[in-house]
Formats: structure tokens, C-alpha cells, sequence
């Protein structure tokens, strides 16, 4: 197949094993680009989250506005702000810490609105602030779904990094540009393949993270589901007759 024969042409090339052109350089790059993103996307929309989430007001909204935040065009937010700031770090990182933003926002927000109610009244009655009780309760109990959350921003970041090469500037979307724009098209075919990796890996690492946040006593019922092939259910209080556990055989 041709793909094989560009990959190869692709990593056989000196100049994609050293200096400025090389893999190392532009997945350094491209994962600067992310991470820059990702962090401004985190410090503007986690807060707005929890205090959203916490208090129960404006969920709705949020949600709303973060689906149409979503489906903005990057490559027409890129354009916009080239146009207002100039070619830049700016033109990229704007454009990309609004696509992050939503998803942390969003998921800021459900998962401290998720928080048992009666967890918190509980660190209400034995003294803990509202500000205690969101970081020291609601939060820990949300870290599967913030992470979740910055999971789906982190690989929507990394696969729009992209378009930092419309605007002349490195990370892996070199090698997809220039190589569209030459006709090389081992030098797109490694890009776009390189990105898809990173895309990948990212979602794996967040996958893991995701499995070690989640409580204690989750991942043991997980892992025995998972081997045993069944699902537990919950057995009626009020039913004298039940046996103490049930157990249902998935299809």
C-alpha cells in the first residue's frame, strides 16, 4: 500500500530525526501549543465550574453556551484573531483555549452538582465552610468527571494544534501543511499520523488517571465485574426475603 511506502519515506528522512524539523522538535512544539491552551482554558472555565456547580445557578446556561461554543469553526477563530492580534502565539492559543474551555466548564460544573447532598450537609453540620466543604468534599468527589472533562479537552486540543501551522507558526501541523501545500505526501501522511499518536496517548494517560481517582471500593467492583463478566444490583431494604446480594448475569 502507498501509506506504508510515505510512512517510511517519512522516518527515513535525516532532516525528521534531527534539528529544527525534526519529530522530537515538532512534538515538543505541538505539545507546548496544547498545554499553554489547556492551561488557560483551565484557569478561566475550573473556577467558573465549581462555583457554578456549587451553588446550582446558571447550570442550564452554561451548558447551553458551552454547546455552541463548541461547534465555532477553529480554523475561522484562528482567521478572526490573526486579524486582531497579528500573527502570533495569540492567533493560536485563543482560537484553541476556547475549545477547551467548554468541556472543563461543563464538567467543573456537573460533577460538583453531582456531589451526594447528604455529603455535604454532613460537612455542614460538623463545621466546614462553603468554601471548605467545595474544596475538601465536593472536589475529591469530582475528580473523575473534571478529569474526564479535561480529557476530552486535551485530545480536542491536541488534534486542532494543528492550525498553528495556517498561521506560520511549528508543532506537527507542519509537516500536514507544508505537505499539502508541496504535494509531499509522506510528509503528510507521517503528520497526520504522528497527531492521531498523540491523540492517543493523551486519552490513554487520562483513561488511567481517571481509573486511580475513582474511589477505592468503585475499581474493586469494577475489576470483579469485569472478570466475572456480571454486574452487581442493589438489593431492596424492605424486602425480608431477598438474600443479602443478587447478582445479574449481563447479556
Amino acid at each position: 500500500m502507498n501509506w506504508l511506502g510515505w510512512l517510511h519515506d517519512f522516518f527515513a528522512d535525516p532532516a525528521h530525526r534531527s534539528g529544527p524539523d525534526s519529530v522530537v522538535h515538532r512534538v515538543l512544539e505541538h505539545l507546548a501549543f496544547s498545554a499553554e491552551a489547556l492551561g488557560l482554558a483551565v484557569l478561566v472555565a475550573l473556577p467558573l465550574g465549581l462555583l457554578i456547580g456549587y451553588s446550582g445557578r446558571g447550570l442550564f446556561v452554561v451548558t447551553a453556551l458551552a454547546g455552541v461554543a463548541r461547534a465555532l469553526p477553529t480554523l475561522g477563530l484562528v482567521t478572526l484573531a490573526v486579524l486582531l492580534a497579528g500573527v502570533g502565539d495569540a492567533a493560536v492559543l485563543l482560537p484553541l483555549t476556547a475549545l477547551a474551555a467548554p468541556p472543563v466548564l461543563v464538567a467543573a460544573a456537573e460533577g460538583v452538582r453531582g456531589t451526594d447532598p447528604d455529603v455535604r450537609d454532613a460537612a455542614r453540620g460538623i463545621g466546614l465552610t462553603h468554601p471548605q466543604t467545595l474544596l475538601r468534599v465536593c472536589v475529591p468527589a469530582a475528580a473523575p468527571t473534571l478529569l474526564a472533562g479535561l480529557r476530552t479537552a486535551s485530545v480536542q486540543v491536541i488534534a486542532t494544534a494543528t492550525v498553528a501551522a495556517y498561521v506560520g507558526l511549528g508543532g506537527l501541523g507542519r509537516y500536514v501543511i507544508d505537505g499539502l501545500a508541496t504535494r509531499n505526501y509522506p510528509t503528510t501522511v507521517g503528520g497526520a499520523l504522528l497527531v492521531v499518536l498523540l491523540a492517543v496517548a493523551v486519552q490513554l494517560l487520562f483513561a488511567l488517571l481517571i481509573r486511580l481517582a475513582a474511589p477505592p471500593g468503585t475499581r474493586t467492583r469494577a475489576r470483579r465485574a469485569g472478570r466475572t463478566g456480571r454486574t452487581e444490583e442493589p438489593v431492596p431494604v424492605d424486602d425480608p426475603a431477598s438474600p443479602p446480594a443478587l447478582v445479574k448475569e449481563t447479556p
